[in-house]
């Protein structure tokens, strides 16, 4: 804090007005000579250390310095900002000076915290709740509606649930404020204040009908925009989206306020602008991964059949595969390739077309099949391993003979048994010099389902592996009965119990379809094979 003398003279109008052009630092050098005082005119003002529900208005008053004799006290401050009769300038610009300060802080926290999330929902949320707090706002909603079109599309309210956000969406989007900024309708290009909208002549009855049932009478819209966006043929380019706050009273922020939401929302946009590019990278790998998984699981007499994939967020190399093969048989393969992004991706394609190939030529020796298939990876790839289980079923015998490379065992669900079928203990592929491992034969009950899956499913957990075994064993056993006869049920039940906190993935029958997952950075897969 700047420690003014009392004594010095300073005319504040001036010194405001060039502080402005040439920065605080400057203008006090110019228009404030330096003395030496004879005390602290002020106590430092008080570090920020939270976030109220709105930014309070600088109100920092300071304590009278000592006068000389027969001197007048300052004690008061004209409106207009200029020192009254009696005011001491150095409490005007003290005062001045530790509302710039307190702005500043709570800008840098609000700022701060929007950076460390690392999702775009709740980036949005973040901004959505920073901006309310800035204009004193209750309630709000953000759109995001990237100009190029390439989406996401987002819609995310404070305050408003998601009727609210229905109701909202029947009122014509040029009456909206985040309408005509996102369209690029006539002044749309800037800040949209609605101080009152129940005075307005102009306003849409639909706006008016919507307004009145959800409760507010004002609003403050924002663009979101990064910098750069040009005019004429790419007009819109650099707009992300759209923020509406609501008030629920006439109201609108006051300059103070409309300075700092503009300088939150344009840090606001840069990081949004971000994440919407990690999320369309997100969206592409996980399409890539679907299109090199099944487009569609087989159909086979005696044995049903349903899968499940969710895709990491930088999209990892888990794979599935079911193939029918000759003399009525069929292949069920699970694996995961080690690594993660675009090239892990690629590896699993090049491994689950290869060992669709050598299933056709001996799908019946899953040995020989793992074998050949790590040969081609070490020729190939040699600085990547991957692990992989081949099982070839004969459904009319509702027999399996299968063989692991370093994978995570079966698991029966009938019942009167859940159990993990009990493989040979093998590297995986790409490992040794040369893999080879036994293989080994069981035969599944009438209506007994045999689940496989991929290693994420137990490290998705985050609990050591004997008890992810345990939990996934628990959560086979605790399927429903009347569950029981659907694989994809059975799936899904799994999927659920192992992590609750994620969220489902829809698939339409037939097809596993690949989600973004938000709480591990592993894939997971699971492939589930019901016999009749």
């Amino acid at each position: 804090m700047l420690d003014i003398p009392s004594r010095v003279r300073v005319h504040v109008e001036t010194l405001l007005a060039a502080q402005n052009d040439m920065g605080v630092c400057d203008a006090f050098e110019q228009y404030a000579p330096v003395g030496k005082p004879d005390t602290m005119n002020a106590p430092h003002p008080p570090k920020v250390a939270g976030i109220d529900s709105t930014v309070p208005s600088p109100a920092h008053t300071v304590a009278p310095t000592s006068a000389a004799p027969g001197a007048p006290s300052a004690t008061a401050v004209t409106g207009s900002g200029a020192p009254g009769p009696g005011t001491a300038p150095g409490a005007v610009l003290q005062d001045r000076l530790a509302g710039w300060v307190s702005d500043l802080t709570t800008l840098h926290e609000l700022i701060e915290r929007l950076t460390r999330t690392n999702s775009l929902d709740s980036a949005l949320d973040e901004a959505l709740r920073a901006g309310a707090a800035l204009v004193g706002a209750r309630r709000g909603l953000v759109v995001l509606e990237p100009g190029d079109g390439l989406g996401p599309d987002r819609t995310i309210g404070l305050g408003l649930g998601r009727a609210d956000l229905g109701h909202m969406e029947t009122v014509p989007r040029s009456s909206l404020p985040y309408g005509r900024i996102l369209d690029g309708l006539p002044g749309g290009d800037g800040e949209i204040a609605q101080p009152d909208l129940f005075a307005e002549d102009g306003l849409d009855p639909r706006h008016r009908e919507v307004a009145a049932r959800l409760g507010y009478a004002a609003s403050y819209a924002l663009p979101l925009s990064t910098e750069g966006s040009t005019r004429g043929s790419t007009e819109g380019a650099g707009r992300i989206g759209a923020a509406v706050w609501l008030y629920d009273e006439p109201a609108e922020p006051v300059e103070r306020q409309r300075h700092l939401v503009g300088l939150y929302a344009r840090h606001a946009a840069e990081h949004l602008a971000r994440l919407v590019e990690v999320e369309r990278t997100r969206a592409c790998m996980a399409t890539i991964a679907e299109e090199l998984l099944p487009s569609r699981l087989p159909r086979v007499a005696g044995v049903q059949l349903a899968a499940r994939h969710r895709t990491g967020p930088r999209g990892g190399g888990d794979w599935y595969d079911a193939l029918p093969l000759p003399d009525a048989a069929l292949g069920l393969a699970v694996g995961s390739v080690t690594g993660s992004g675009p090239s892990a991706i690629a590896a699993m394609g090049r491994l689950r077309a290869s060992l669709r190939a050598y299933a056709v030529m001996e799908g019946e020796d899953p040995v020989a099949v793992l074998s050949d298939l790590e040969l081609l990876l070490r020729l190939t790839e040699p600085a990547r391993s991957a692990t992989a289980l081949f099982a070839y079923v004969e459904p009319a015998l509702r027999k399996l003979t299968l063989a692991g490379a370093g994978h995570s065992p079966p698991l029966v669900i009938g019942a009167r048994r859940t159990e993990y079928v009990e493989t040979s203990l093998s590297a995986p592929l790409g490992m040794l010099a040369c893999w080879e491992a036994p293989s080994v034969e069981f035969t599944a009950g009438p209506g007994e389902t045999v689940l496989l899956y991929t290693d994420g499913l137990l490290q998705r957990t985050g609990e050591p592996v004997d008890r992810a075994f345990a939990r996934l064993h628990a959560a086979a056993a605790g399927v429903p009965r009347s569950l029981r006869t659907d694989p994809g049920a059975i799936a899904d039940h799994v999927l659920r119990a192992m992590l609750p906190d994620e969220r489902d993935v829809g698939v339409p029958p037939g097809r596993a379809k690949p989600s973004l997952g938000e709480g591990g950075a592993e894939d997971v897969v699971l492939l589930a094979a019901r016999f009749e």
